[in-house]
């Protein structure tokens, strides 16, 4: 029969600094910190009703169809019902302080940075060889061989390679600058001649242009971008000081 091991607040704390996890938890500490402060500032209240919402799509997303359910993935989580409560709140004030803040600036925000939104469906060989992807690349044009088969034959990468290249919708912020100005230049479906970076020759075939449109899913992506934005200037300002009992520092 196998032994029972007791864990104490002590062991987790430990095992959290021998993660290094212990800058990403004060991060998140001060986070929270910081949206409680300036939600109380803004006299930003909950509801009841909004807290019950939250609670019910919690329990949608993590399959909780029971009181049973419930308790027991409190129970396997370590948390007691009112910290379950406040995480409800948490997301809560979150939200609305996110709209507080920002709610009149999405449209201007997305305008100005539009063509950063601008995103590309495409593919994508990357060769050691300049002169070999200016070959490969002629002979694609000129319909020797397709751009495929040339992804099969020349991409090591074993998931990429049955992908034939492919990697799906990118968004011109997240492509090189190098190669952003080729792409979005192009008319697809159309190939692009070899672009030289420092990662390599790109071999490029532009599948499709996607236009930014300003729907839900957009504003949604703006208000997660300001809300970052804002946390991290405003944390950047904060001085932590780690208060712990000596106990707990003794576990270092």
């Amino acid at each position: 029969m196998s032994q029972p091991i007791t864990i104490t607040n002590e062991d987790i704390l430990h095992q959290i600094k021998l993660s290094c996890k212990i800058p990403e938890i004060v991060e998140q500490i001060v986070s929270r910190k910081v949206i409680i402060s300036a939600a109380e500032e803004a006299s930003i209240k909950v509801e009841i009703e909004e807290l019950q919402k939250i609670a019910d799509q919690i329990r949608l997303d993590n399959k909780l169809n029971s009181a049973n359910d419930t308790w027991t993935w409190l129970e396997k989580h370590g948390l007691s019902l009112d910290e379950f409560e406040e995480i409800i709140y948490y997301t809560i004030i979150s939200n609305k302080l996110a709209l507080y803040l920002f709610a009149d600036k999405i449209e201007p925000y997305f305008f100005e940075h539009q063509l950063d939104y601008f995103s590309a469906v495409m593919y994508e060989v990357v060769l050691d060889d300049e002169d070999l992807a200016i070959e490969l690349f002629y002979a694609i044009q000129e319909g020797e061989i397709s751009f495929y088969d040339v992804a099969y034959k020349y991409i090591t990468d074993t998931k990429l390679r049955r992908k034939l290249g492919y990697q799906g919708i990118v968004q011109r912020k997240d492509m090189k600058s190098e190669i952003s100005a080729t792409v979005f230049a192009a008319k697809p479906p159309q190939l692009i001649k070899p672009i030289l970076t420092s990662s390599g020759v790109h071999i490029i075939l532009v599948e499709e242009i996607i236009q930014p449109q300003l729907n839900e899913n957009m504003r949604t992506k703006i208000f997660a971008e300001l809300f970052s934005q804002w946390l991290k200037k405003k944390s950047e300002y904060i001085t932590v000081l780690l208060s712990l009992s000596p106990e707990l520092v003794q576990s270092f």
